[in-house]
C-alpha cells in the first residue's frame, strides 16, 4: 500500500470507528422510539414507554403540568417508577395488551435479525482493513469497503423495520398509545447508516488502480527498450 493510500485508510478508519460506536449504541440502546398515552388530567399518573429492538420499558410518571414539547405523558426524563422487559421473540408474551406483542413480533424479529447481520459485516469489514495495511494487501480494501456498505444498509432497512412497527403500531384501534417521537437510539442509528456507507464508498475509491492524468503518463513512465 502506497503512504498517501495509508493516510486516506488511516483517515477514513476515524469515520469507521464513529459509525460502529454509534451502530453498536443503537442496537444495545432501547430509545428507539417513545410512547405516549394521551393525558386526561393533571396531578395524577401516567404511563409512558420507550424501546429498542431488544426490549420495552414503561415508566410511571407524575403529571403536574402539561409537557411544554407537547407529547402527551411525559417528558420521559421526569422522575418515576420504571419497569423493563425483554420482547419474547419466540414464545407467547405476556405484554400483549401493552405493546401488541402478537402483531408486532414479526417486525421485531427482522429487526434485530438484521442489525445482527450488520455487526457480522461490520466485523468482517473491519478485519479486511486491519489486513489490508500488511505488505501487497492493499487488494482487502475493496471487500472492506463493500462490507461497510453492506452494514451500513441493514442498518438504516432496520430502521425503516422499526419505523413502521410503530407507525402500525399507533395506528391500531387497540393500543393506548396516541403520540409517539423517536430518541436517540434512532439518530445514531441513521448517522450509523451515514458514515457506514460514506466510508465504504471512500475505500473503494481509495482501492481503486490510479488513473492516468493524461494519454500519454504510463508510456512516458515506461523504461526505454534496449536494442541489441
Amino acid at each position: 500500500m502506497f503512504e498517501e493510500q495509508v493516510t486516506k485508510v488511516k483517515i477514513t478508519s476515524v469515520a469507521i470507528v464513529v459509525g460502529m460506536s454509534a451502530m453498536l449504541a443503537a442496537v444495545v440502546t432501547d430509545h428507539w422510539a417513545v410512547l405516549s398515552p394521551r393525558v386526561e388530567k393533571l396531578n395524577a399518573t401516567c404511563e409512558a414507554a420507550h424501546f429498542g429492538l431488544w426490549r420495552l420499558c414503561k415508566k410511571t410518571i407524575f403529571m403536574m403540568k402539561e409537557d411544554p414539547q407537547g407529547k402527551g405523558c411525559g417528558p420521559i426524563s421526569l422522575p418515576g417508577a420504571k419497569n423493563c422487559s425483554y420482547f419474547k421473540h419466540f414464545t407467547s408474551g405476556e405484554e400483549a395488551e401493552v405493546f401488541e406483542v402478537k402483531t408486532q413480533k414479526e417486525y421485531n424479529i427482522s429487526a434485530g435479525a438484521i442489525a445482527i447481520f450488520s455487526l457480522f459485516f461490520m466485523i468482517l469489514g473491519t478485519l479486511c482493513v486491519i489486513f489490508s495495511f500488511g505488505k501487497g494487501r492493499d487488494y482487502l480494501l475493496r471487500p472492506a469497503g463493500m462490507f461497510f456498505a453492506f452494514a451500513g444498509l441493514c442498518i438504516i432497512i432496520s430502521v425503516e423495520v422499526m419505523r413502521q412497527s410503530v407507525k402500525r403500531m399507533i395506528d391500531s384501534d387497540e393500543t393506548i398509545w396516541i403520540e409517539y417521537y423517536y430518541s436517540w437510539s434512532f439518530t445514531c442509528a441513521c448517522a450509523s447508516f451515514t458514515l457506514l456507507i460514506l466510508s465504504g464508498a471512500a475505500l473503494l475509491l481509495i482501492s481503486m488502480p490510479h488513473i492516468p492524468r493524461n494519454p500519454w503518463e504510463t508510456c512516458m513512465d515506461a523504461e526505454p527498450d534496449t536494442l541489441d
